[in-house]
């Protein structure tokens, strides 16, 4: 991607991140809806509104913040509330809750690279239209995976630590809940430190999309 100003860089970043956060957590919902629990249903939660599921720290200040001073991409939104006990299968469906969002990341990721496929295609005849596709869409695979990878690690709140807890014993659940307070400090510590490398990962899967579509 080209060297963009803090204007430039928000603005091509604004749209994949919003998408990217808001869809996340629709697919949550919808899972959870397809396996019994019309909880995130009742609330309005399966609305593509992003302003249902926008929170003001956690979608707009850190992703702002870090996309400009960071080097990586890192947000949340307000969770879709889930009832584990309207679930039909509720350890197994838990879990397919929990993977869905990462899931529906990869999905807009493969979006995004069409967006820039289409951008780059674009660039000749139309540049003023070509180059800001092709910039969005790239942007829109890197936040998508970063985002998907990163909602993966099995660290409470995070989805992966809920997908373990779906097949692994009854007592991994209960450790992990106990952990959840504290769980954000210890991720945000792992990552700022470096214990917590997700970028070799992120880019092997953002190289074989791109690989995929040029």
């Amino acid at each position: 991607m080209q060297e963009l100003n803090t204007v430039q860089l928000l603005i091509v970043l604004a749209p994949p991140l919003l998408l990217a956060i808001t869809l996340h957590e629709v697919a949550h919902g919808w899972m959870a809806l397809r396996c019994g629990d019309t909880t995130a249903k009742a609330q309005g939660r399966l609305s593509l509104n992003p302003l249902r599921h926008i929170d003001p720290v956690g979608t707009v200040l850190v992703p702002a913040l870090l996309a400009v001073f960071g080097g990586f991409i890192f947000g949340w939104a307000k969770p879709v509330p889930v009832n584990y006990h309207r679930l039909r299968q509720p350890k197994r469906d838990m879990a397919l809750v929990a993977l869905a969002g990462p899931g529906a990341n990869l999905v807009m990721a493969l979006g995004w690279a069409l967006v820039a496929v289409a951008g780059h295609g674009a660039q000749t005849a139309w540049p003023w239209l070509g180059e800001p596709l092709l910039l969005m869409g790239v942007a829109g695979i890197d936040v998508n995976v970063m985002l998907g990878v990163l909602n993966l690690v099995p660290i409470p709140p995070l989805d992966g630590s809920r997908a373990l807890a779906g097949v692994l014993p009854d007592r991994f659940g209960l450790a992990m809940a106990h952990m959840e307070p504290y769980g954000l400090i210890i991720l945000v510590l792992l990552l700022v430190s470096g214990v917590l490398n997700l970028m070799p990962i992120v880019n092997g899967i953002r190289h074989f999309i791109l690989t995929l579509f040029f």
